[in-house]
Parts: C-alpha cells; structure tokens; sequence
C-alpha cells in the first residue's frame, strides 16, 4: 500500500514538474531572443547615428526595460531654440566627438552606446528621472540601477570630451581615444597675427622706436596678467559652459555657487573687475605724479577712489557668494 502512495507521488510531481521546467526553459529562451534584438537594433541605430536619439518610448523598452547586457551613456538636454539653452548646444557638439571617437574606433562593441533625451521630446522621462536641469549626463549600467557616481559632475569636471571619455572609463572600463576633426582656426589666426606684426614692423622699418615704449610693454604685460589670474587657462582645461540656465524657471547662473567650479561668464566678469581696480590704481598714481592743474587731478583722484570701491567690493561680493562662510564684506554683502 505504501508502495503505490510513494509511485502516485513520484508520478504527480514528474508530471508537475516537467511543465514548469519546460516553462522555464521557454522563459530564459524568449528573455535570450528579446535580448537579441535590443541589441541589434541598438547596433542598426548606432550605425546610422553616433548618438541614438530616445524619447519616452525607446528609452523604457531599450534602457529600463531588463534583459540588458550594455551600458548606455545618455545626455538629457534642451536643444529646441526656444529653450534657449547655449550651454547645451556647447555640451552636445563634445558629446558628438566622444561618440564618434568610440563608433568609429577600432575597439568599438556593443558594451557601451551613447544616446540622448531632449526635453521637448521626452519630457515624461525627465520627470521620471526627477530631473530639472540640463544639460545632464546619466550612466545606465548593463546590471543594477545607477548609483551616485554614474550621474557625471559637469559643473566640476565640465563637458569636454577628453573629460567625459575619463568618466565614461572609469564607470565602463571602456577606454575611448578622443579624436577631433581638424580645426584649422587656430594656425590661421595666428598666422594672421603674425602677417599683421610683421607688415606694422615692416611698413615702420625706420622708426621701431615704439618696439622701446615702456608703455606699451607694460600694458601688454598688464593685460597677460589680468588675462591669466581671471582663470582663462582653467577653462582652456576643464572646458566650463559659458553659463547655467535651469530648464524649470528660465533662470541664468553667470557665477557658479562653488569654490571648486566657474563657469566661463564668470571669468569675463573677474577679468572686467580687476581691469576696473587696475584702471583706478592708475588713476591715483597719475593724480599724484602728474603735472596737470589740481582741478584735473582731484577729478582723476576721486574717479580712482570711486573704481576701486566700487569694483572691489563686487569682486569681495563674488568672493563671498563662492566661498560660503567667509565673514568679511565691503560696501554690498
């Protein structure tokens, strides 16, 4: 008796069993196939286009949607004219060069594809993503949701392509050669330059006393300082945008709020501010060396008195508003 309860189990569970592993088999194959043809539609697109264009739609089905063996590199912006967004067309010709030096290589695979989500058309993704402001960079991992350190600090490291192919390396492990098309820009205005001191010098081969005028080697002098202390190399580096412009409210930023950034408005503001200080220093020390008659000194007396106030304490203001905390002001807080 005991015997044919034991058979009528073994019997039940064979006969429940066999579906339920037919099933799972039936499972992981359609999860293989749908994997299958997310890929090779990423790769179609990704050949017709270095940067896959998503909306909602697309980017559900191709980036939050599992199965998913790739990392997509995605930047949400606002190119629409009407969004008014200079800084995002700035940052989108740099994701265009990452993109086309990574399709482009020799080492280019599947692991990673690069893509992007403007807010006019895809506005429901920015609202999923909480996301108020553009232009964003957002790594998508192949496993798990994006962590902290996959969404990329644009207003610390800026939107250079060389910049982003470090982050994208160090959240991938893909390594991207930046390649950029030839600018010839550069040469030819030097050149030019170059023509136009040689023709001055030329055309004025008797008289090259200029070449001796103190004045002109230290306005020139002054105007190299004033030029590197406004942080004009630090952009050269970083590639900041020139300003910030939050999508929600239409608001512009010309200053960042941190010590460890600055947007590229801000150094043209820095640089008019010293300029201005400079310009009233100078005006004291003519008022006091010149041989003009005392009306006109005290007006330029007054007049570099007024300068350097005046810009100075915009300058503290910036100071103040960048390091949080720092106690002193002059004239405005």
């Amino acid at each position: 008796m005991l015997g044919k309860v034991l058979t009528s189990l073994l019997l039940l569970a064979v006969f429940f069993y066999e579906p339920a592993e037919a099933q799972k088999k039936k499972e992981v194959m359609s999860s293989v196939t749908l994997l299958s043809e997310k890929v090779t539609q990423m790769m179609e697109w990704a050949s017709k286009r270095s940067v896959i264009k998503m909306n909602g739609d697309k980017f559900r089905r191709f980036v939050k949607a599992p199965p998913r063996n790739y990392s997509v590199v995605i930047m949400f912006t606002a190119l629409q004219p009407q969004r008014q967004c200079g800084v995002c067309r700035q940052a989108d010709e740099e994701f265009q060069v990452l993109a086309n030096s990574w399709r482009f290589s020799s080492a280019f695979t599947n692991k990673v594809f690069f893509a992007s989500v403007d807010f006019d058309e895809g506005s429901d993704v920015f609202q999923m993503l909480n996301m108020n402001s553009a232009p964003t960079f957002l790594h998508f991992p192949s496993k798990g949701k994006p962590r902290r350190s996959d969404t990329y600090e644009l207003q610390v490291r800026g939107f250079a392509a060389e910049q982003l192919a470090r982050w994208v390396a160090d959240r991938t492990d893909v390594q991207i050669r930046v390649i950029r098309p030839p600018n010839y820009a550069g040469p030819l205005l030097l050149g030019f330059l170059l023509a136009v001191i040689g023709g001055l010098a030329y055309l004025r081969r008797h008289n090259l006393e200029f070449l001796f005028n103190t004045n002109v080697w230290a306005f020139s002098a002054l105007c190299f300082v004033l030029v590197m202390t406004s942080g004009q190399m630090w952009n050269h580096i970083r590639g900041p945008p020139y300003a910030h412009k939050n999508p929600s409210t239409g608001q512009v930023s010309y200053i960042h709020g941190s010590s460890q950034a600055q947007f590229v408005a801000e150094t043209h503001i820095v640089l008019l501010f010293n300029a201005a200080v400079t310009m009233g220093i100078v005006l004291l020390c003519e008022a006091a060396t010149s041989d003009m008659d005392i009306g006109k000194r005290k007006i330029m007396c007054v007049a570099g008195i007024g300068l350097v106030m005046l810009f100075f304490s915009w300058l503290l203001s910036i100071f103040r508003a960048k390091y949080h905390g720092y106690p002193y002001s002059f004239l405005m807080s």
